[in-house]
C-alpha cells in the first residue's frame, strides 16, 4: 500500500517581479510531492474572490488534492517577494487573509488520522484560529514533519518550540536555528553540530535536517550526523527551494532510502529549483539523475 501525505497552511500567490505566482510553503511541499508521485492533499482555506477561484482551479487542473475551506469575510492571501541581485528573496505577508480562519471539522481529522506523514508550518500559527486547529490536527496525526518558517513579525517563540516538542522531524535554515537556540539559552552552542544537539534534547526529535544556503545541508538523525555541500547551480531565485528540498527527503523516506541518499536526492532537487524561476517549476527525474551524476 502507498504511503500518502497531508499538508496544512497557508495557501497564496506570490507577487513576483515576474508577475503572479501559486505559493504558500505547505502547498508547494504538496505540488512538488505531486510530481514525484507521492500521494499528497493539501488543508487550507481560500477568500471567495477572484484568486481563490484562480487558486482552486489551479489544483484540480493539475491534479493535486485538496481540502479547501472558502471564507466569505477575509480574502485569499497575497504576499510581496521582493528577489535580490543574488536570487535570495524577501517577503511582505498581508495579514489577515483566509488561511488564517482554518476551522476544525471531522473531515480534516479524518485525512489527517488516515495519513502516513503530516506535514505541517510554523506560518499558519500567526492566527489563533489556524493556531487552535492545527494543535488539534497534530493530537490526531501519526508520522508529524514541522517545517520551520520564520517571517517577521509572523511568529512565536513559545508557540515554536511548542511545535517543535510535536515533530518527528524537524526542517529549518541557519538562521532559524540560531534564533531558537539563543531563545532556548544556549549561548555555548556556536557549531551548527552543537546547536542541532540543543534543539534535539530540548524537543526531543531525533531527526533534525538545517539547510545552509550555498554551504549546502547537515542532516542530525538518530544520533548520526550527514552532510551535503549542495550541487553547483545558476540561481534564478530561491523561491520555494526549501520547499522542494523537504517534499524531495520525504519522497525518499517513503521509498526507503537512507539518510545519506535522501539528503542526496532533495539537495540536487532543490538546487534545480532554484535554478528556475518561481516556486512550482517543473524538474524532470532525468534532471535529478544528471545532476546527481555530475556531483
Amino acid at each position: 500500500m502507498s504511503k500518502n501525505v497531508v499538508c496544512f497552511g497557508e495557501v497564496l500567490w506570490d507577487l513576483l517581479p515576474t508577475g503572479e505566482k501559486i505559493g504558500g510553503a505547505p502547498l508547494n511541499v504538496a505540488l512538488r510531492l505531486n510530481s514525484l508521485k507521492v500521494d499528497s492533499t493539501i488543508i487550507s482555506k481560500v477568500g471567495n474572490d477572484q484568486y481563490g477561484e484562480k487558486l482552486v482551479k489551479f489544483l484540480s487542473e493539475n491534479g493535486q488534492s485538496y481540502i479547501i475551506q472558502e471564507d466569505k469575510n477575509y480574502e485569499t492571501g497575497v504576499v510581496n517577494v521582493d528577489v535580490d541581485t543574488n536570487g535570495n528573496a524577501s517577503y511582505d505577508i498581508r495579514f489577515p487573509a483566509s488561511w488564517d480562519f482554518i476551522e476544525p471539522t471531522q473531515v480534516l481529522k479524518k485525512k489527517v488520522s488516515d495519513a502516513d506523514y503530516f506535514i505541517y508550518g510554523s506560518l499558519v500559527n500567526r492566527n489563533e484560529v489556524s493556531r487552535k486547529t492545527l494543535f488539534e490536527l497534530l493530537e490526531a496525526a501519526n508520522y508529524k514533519v514541522l517545517d520551520v518558517n520564520l517571517r517577521k513579525p509572523h511568529y512565536d517563540m513559545a508557540t515554536l518550540v511548542d511545535l517543535m516538542s510535536y515533530a518527528d522531524f524537524i526542517k529549518l535554515n541557519r538562521d532559524e536555528l540560531e534564533e531558537i537556540c539563543n531563545y532556548l539559552k544556549g549561548d555555548s552552542a556556536t557549531s551548527v553540530t552543537d546547536m542541532l544537539k540543543l534543539v534535539s534534547e530540548h524537543t526531543q526529535t531525533v531527526h533534525i535536517c538545517v539547510t545552509l544556503g550555498a554551504c549546502g545541508v547537515t542532516l542530525f538523525y538518530d544520533g548520526k550526523f550527514y552532510h551535503n555541500t549542495g550541487f553547483l547551480v545558476k540561481v534564478k531565485d530561491t523561491v520555494g527551494a526549501g520547499d522542494s528540498f523537504l517534499a524531495g527527503y520525504i519522497s525518499q523516506l517513503i521509498q526507503g532510502k537512507r539518510p545519506n541518499l535522501a539528503l542526496d536526492f532533495a539537495c540536487a532537487l532543490a538546487g534545480l529549483v532554484a535554478s528556475k524561476a518561481g516556486a512550482n517549476s517543473i524538474v524532470s527525474q532525468e534532471e535529478i539523475n544528471d545532476l546527481l551524476w555530475r556531483g
